[in-house]
């Protein structure tokens, strides 16, 4: 069966509840976890001839703690658990593709992933990381959806 599991965060509660049913499902396994919060790489955005691209350093920071306090919780979740769980960020400038980049790097062989389970008009502008990753993943892709 699966040894080795990468669950996609984004510290949204419905992330946060895949990443609870897949330390559960890694406990029933045996199977070790690796969350990954996949952090964009910001694009060069000039508004009104101003280069927006580097985010003010407080604000920077805040994200930067807000992503450690959110991969603490994952740690903090995995042990309580008695589940081997490696919690990390990376960089990507598509999030599907740091989520199949790091699913390969390390060796899983399931994704388990939360879907927002977006419609119309907010699927378009904002995509579908979840279907990008269910149509290029090379392994099995295991998605929880919110049924509210």
């Amino acid at each position: 069966m699966y040894k080795h599991i990468l669950v996609p965060t984004d510290g949204t509660e419905l992330s946060k509840l895949a990443v609870q049913c897949t330390l559960d499902l890694a406990k029933a396994l045996g199977a070790k976890v690796t969350a990954v919060r996949v952090s964009g790489k910001p694009a060069h955005i000039v508004v009104f001839g101003v280069d927006i691209t580097e985010l003010p350093e407080d604000v920077r920071q805040r994200i930067d703690r807000e992503i450690a306090q959110h991969l603490d919780w994952v740690r903090a979740e995995a042990n309580a658990r008695g589940v081997d769980c490696e919690a990390i960020r990376v960089e990507s400038e598509q999030a599907w593709k740091g989520i199949l980049e790091t699913a390969e790097a390390r060796g899983c062989d399931l994704i388990a992933m939360a879907s927002h389970g977006r419609a119309g008009v907010a699927a378009k502008l904002l995509g579908s990381e979840t279907k990008k990753v269910l149509t290029h993943s090379k392994i099995p892709v295991l998605v929880y959806r919110n049924e509210t």
